[in-house]
């Protein structure tokens, strides 16, 4: 019913999206089918980014954590840094999958980006890849002077649920007074597993990409139990959060047909009534991940939005 919303530019795209099917039987095979859409490195690669795969000391007791450190080689002085969260439902993708954004990031803000590659549901419950997430953040603060990097302007960000797990670690980073951050950058963040307990009250979102079925399978594997469960934790979905002040200032996007679009409009208003400065933009015609159709005006858009804001936040 809402196929007639869908700006023109990106209706193509609905046509030739692989539909997604998440049971825990074909999870794995779902994680590979997704795997095979990344785009390879020599696709994306610029001559001034270089691209290092290392792996870092993990949360206690748990394993090291690989990431992918794209640096711009022409930058001078101490780089602020992006530590940046995969999107795939908390239960696909890798650090890997967001290569193209990441070098482009890297490139054009000239700061280091740090893609982390968390442990996914269900081997791995909620909150371990926020505990992975503030692993890396402990790791860049204390190689900060190996690493040429600026430790009072460290950001987080991701995408989808890795918009959520940037929030969550922002939330996880801030209780434990440990380590900070000066800015979250949530792309249409998934943050509340009540939107898979309840559905979304709006009839024009959740109808494309990713749908209702995935986000209640996607939420159940994260947390090990039913969505909309009375004792979830705000490190596995941030908008469980009761409190929100002290967290960094905060810039939410997402598309009005988009799943997420009732509760991240929710987080938003949120943080804004806790004194944290907030941007939020909804764009019309948008449905989840539509930026995979790089050459839309509104995709364009987005993405240009998205940057101008990290820049300024860098810039203090």
């Amino acid at each position: 019913m809402s196929r007639h919303l869908v700006d023109p530019e990106l209706a193509a795209m609905l046509d030739v999206f692989p539909g997604i099917t998440l049971t825990n039987e074909t999870v794995v095979a779902m994680r590979a089918q997704m795997g095979t859409m990344a785009m390879p490195r020599e696709a994306y690669a610029r001559p001034n980014v270089t691209i290092e795969d290392r792996v870092v000391p993990g949360p206690d007791g748990a394993p090291d954590v690989p990431v992918t450190i794209y640096r711009p080689t022409d930058a001078t002085g101490k780089l602020p840094v992006l530590l940046y969260c995969h999107g795939g439902g908390y239960v696909m993708g890798t650090a890997e999958s967001s290569g193209a954004g990441n070098v482009r990031t890297c490139d054009e803000v000239e700061c280091l980006v740090v893609s982390v590659d968390y442990r996914l549901a269900p081997e791995t419950r909620a909150p371990g890849a926020a505990e992975d997430a503030h692993a890396v953040l402990a790791w860049l603060n204390k190689e900060a002077d190996s690493l040429g990097i600026d430790t009072s302007r460290i950001a987080v960000g991701g995408d989808s649920a890795g918009g959520g797990l940037a929030a969550a670690t922002a939330l996880l980073a801030r209780d434990l007074g440990q380590h900070k951050f000066c800015f979250q950058l949530l792309v249409y963040p998934m943050l509340d597993d009540r939107t898979a307990s309840n559905g979304a009250a709006n009839p024009h979102v959740g109808a494309f990409i990713w749908q209702h079925d995935h986000n209640v399978f996607a939420w159940d594997a994260y947390l090990g139990k039913p969505a909309g469960s009375p004792d979830v934790s705000p490190y596995a979905a941030a908008a469980r959060a009761t409190d929100l002040a002290g967290l960094p200032p905060a810039y939410i996007c997402v598309g009005a047909l988009d799943l997420f679009l009732e509760e991240d409009m929710a987080y938003a208003a949120r943080l804004a009534s806790a004194g944290v400065p907030t941007e939020l933009h909804v764009y019309p015609g948008a449905y989840h991940a539509f930026e995979f159709n790089p050459e839309a005006d509104v995709a364009i858009r987005a993405e240009a939005d998205k940057r101008r804001a990290l820049k300024r936040a860098f810039a203090g």
